[in-house]
């Protein structure tokens, strides 16, 4: 599937093709922190398959195992690009949050539940108070 995308000012651009079965959500602590919220959502592009425009700023972080993983952000507005290898990347995790074509994108797995906020597994048992815009 072909899919683009762009951080949040516009500064950094994306395209890429993807495979919508490896779209996943994380649960672990460090997506958690990474992005402000209960979890992360990506999608893994082949780095043959993936394009970028624009030059994101790069924190490396090293995982409590060790392996170390490249986190690449908008460093205008502070959007998550994506994640990956710091040397001789394979693959890209691209946020879905920035692609134009995510409503395509469902979550086929999440991983890391163990870390998860009991809430975020089944947010329709929180009967939440709905509005289509801000009240």
């Amino acid at each position: 599937m072909h899919i683009d995308g762009r951080c949040h000012c516009g500064a950094i651009t994306f395209e890429a093709e993807v495979d919508p079965e490896t779209t996943g959500i994380c649960h672990c602590t460090d997506c958690q922190a990474l992005t402000g919220t209960a979890f992360r959502v990506t999608v893994k592009a082949p780095a043959e398959r993936f394009v970028l425009c624009g030059k994101p700023t790069i924190y490396l972080k090293t995982a409590d195992s060790g392996r170390k993983r490249a986190h690449a952000f908008c460093p205008t507005c502070g959007s998550p690009i994506y994640a990956t290898s710091p040397e001789n990347p394979t693959a890209y995790g691209l946020r879905v949050g920035l692609i134009r074509q995510r409503n395509e994108l469902r979550p086929r797995r999440q991983s890391w539940c163990a870390s998860a906020l009991p809430w975020s597994m089944n947010l329709e048992v929180l009967r939440l108070e709905s509005h289509e815009r801000q009240p």
